[in-house]
């Protein structure tokens, strides 16, 4: 499955488990031995939820959450349904030919994010090259958005790698840079922790939102367009992010991996 792009292998365990680690992971994704994607998603049964939802990046690593993803498993299962993550529950409706996720609440606090030490994210008083003083958000993990003149000028396929694996951040970071076209369109794009760069990513997509949003340059709703195409993104009565986009069923079938 894919959405804009952002392309996943998704397991369905809520039958029965499936083992899946680190080496599993890499051998899956990999687009010359394996069956090829940016994250592998193991749908499994729900305790207190519809179902579960783990997530590796490519490079084995997992991670909490994925907003391309979360989009999917309901087209997958074909209804609404609570997802239960590491990130927390969140909650998916089928809309067209997608779905509308509500990803929670952004946190900015710098031990949220989280940073090695105690500073200001609005901006980080940091710098990269030409990228400097990000605004620091966690929607499930944790993003840096760098607001810029021209996206296609930043070399983030340089830059990226020498920000995600900073030793101010413990967990590493995803890398964003996004430039405001109007308060409600903006274009941007993303470095994605544990994937490189990806032609669409939904947490990513969150993040810039809720910069903006901090920044006071973006209405409460908002277009983003991405490499892959285009997400709409608002913030609801509790200031939680919601997320609308297109999720697409590629293929189906079995491999010895």
């Amino acid at each position: 499955m894919h959405g804009l792009g952002n392309d996943f292998v998704v397991v369905d365990a809520r039958e029965a488990p499936v083992a899946m680690d680190a080496d599993r992971a890499r051998a899956i994704a990999d687009r010359h031995t394996g069956i090829g994607c940016d994250q592998i998603i193991l749908i499994g049964p729900g305790d207190d939820t519809d179902v579960s939802m783990r997530i590796w990046n490519s490079d084995g690593s997992e991670v909490a959450a994925c907003g391309n993803a979360t989009r999917c498993v309901p087209v997958l299962v074909g209804r609404d349904v609570s997802i239960r993550t590491a990130a927390g529950v969140l909650h998916a409706a089928r809309e067209g030919d997608g779905a509308t996720v509500d990803m929670g609440q952004p946190r900015f606090q710098w031990n949220e994010i989280p940073i090695a030490y105690a500073m200001d994210t609005q901006p980080l008083p940091l710098a990269w090259g030409e990228l400097a003083n990000p605004v620091a958000v966690n929607v499930g993990n944790p993003h840096l958005v760098f607001f810029v003149p021209d996206v296609d000028a930043v070399p983030l396929e340089a830059l990226g790698p020498d920000i995600e694996y900073d030793l101010v951040f413990p967990e590493r970071t995803n890398v964003n840079i996004a430039h405001v076209l109007a308060p409600d369109h903006l274009v941007m794009r993303t470095w994605e922790r544990g994937a490189g760069l990806t032609r669409a990513c939904g947490t990513g997509a969150c993040a810039t939102f809720a910069a903006g949003r901090k920044l006071g340059l973006l209405a409460p709703s908002c277009r983003l367009d991405l490499p892959g195409g285009t997400l709409h993104l608002a913030e609801g009565p509790d200031g939680q992010l919601l997320m609308s986009g297109p999720a697409t069923h590629v293929f189906a079938g079995e491999a010895a991996l």
